[in-house]
């Protein structure tokens, strides 16, 4: 495997993770009770997004070494996905 495909993959599973990551901690201002005046009362009081994207990107290293070791130690890949569960090998 190439180190751009590795890059491209690591940037497949950072931009996914990223949708689990940005709901954690999310306060609105509705729910503190101190909606700014022209502002959207969902809105959230703090976004702490530097604090989200270091943890997607320790979460996404995590996954992305849990990827790298079924492709090279258990020798996994794309190709095995149709004969992965038993009894599905005879998809057409």
């Amino acid at each position: 495997m190439t180190p751009f495909t590795a890059f491209a993959v690591y940037f497949i599973i950072w931009w996914l993770s990223l949708f689990l990551v940005l709901p954690f901690g999310v306060r609105s201002q509705a729910e503190d009770g101190s909606v700014a005046h022209g502002t959207d009362p969902g809105a959230p009081v703090r976004s702490r997004i530097w604090i989200k994207l270091l943890a997607n990107t320790l979460l996404s290293a995590l996954l992305f070494g849990l990827w790298w070791f079924v492709v090279h130690y258990l020798g996994y890949g794309v190709d095995d996905l149709p004969n992965f569960f038993p009894g599905n090998s005879d998809l057409s």
